[in-house]
């Protein structure tokens, strides 16, 4: 398996990667410091997308399979790809985010044309687009490389997961490049998107409750 350096969940480092990748400045990640509303008031408007980290348990797992299980109804309209590369979940979940609002987000030319390439493939030859293009890795390498702590090795295993919220066709999506698809989580207009990414991010919360490792991000017009 061909292995990234892990990107750390930090907005300024995804922000550079953004940059780097020719997207509009307009947009930008942002922390999301709590979940309840008045700490969810805070964050910028709108959202388009919100993205977690969380630590791979048995609990997260079980949810996981759960939700998968019970999986129906996911629309032609939501862009999605699987993931072949370790350690690039972190851009995977910012790949879901921004082509899943290319009516939103100027996304630049590396982005457009990669999506273009992605048209009327399975999620699994969009993988394999991604593990090739010399491009996108060299920019999150850069990125990866620019976080605030030191970056672990390519080949260090990592236990933990970025997965992303994103609201298409009425719905709220789940988009993570282990799962076999996307997962809806039900009905959630995109104006609620925030609020409704926040709802499906304490239920992985609550896997573990103990656990001091979730953070959650979100892409927001500024």
């Amino acid at each position: 398996m061909v292995r990234w350096v892990p990107m750390e969940s930090n907005p300024d480092v995804w922000n550079n990667f953004l940059s780097s990748m020719g997207v509009s400045g307009d947009w930008e990640f942002t922390d999301v410091w709590g979940l309840d509303p008045e700490l969810l008031m805070m964050v910028p408007q709108p959202v388009s997308a919100v993205i977690l980290l969380f630590p791979i348990s048995e609990n997260t797992e079980r949810l996981s399979a759960e939700k998968q299980a019970g999986n129906s109804d996911v629309s032609e309209e939501v862009f999605f790809m699987k993931q072949t590369v370790g350690n690039a979940c972190g851009t995977v979940g910012i790949l879901h985010s921004l082509l899943n609002n290319t009516d939103r987000v100027e996304i630049g030319d590396i982005l457009s044309k990669f999506k273009a390439d992605c048209a009327g493939v399975v999620p699994e030859r969009r993988a394999a687009l991604l593990e090739n293009s010399e491009e996108i890795a060299s920019k999150h390498a850069s990125a990866a490389s620019s976080g605030q702590t030191a970056a672990p090795s390519a080949e260090e295993k990592v236990n933990l997961h970025f997965v992303a919220f994103v609201s298409v066709a009425g719905s709220l999506y789940e988009l993570d490049g282990r799962k076999a698809s996307a997962v809806n989580w039900g009905p959630c207009p995109r104006e609620d998107l925030l609020s409704g990414a926040a709802q499906a991010c304490k239920v992985y919360m609550r896997c573990d409750p103990d656990e001091v490792r979730f953070t959650v991000v979100a892409l927001s017009q500024v």
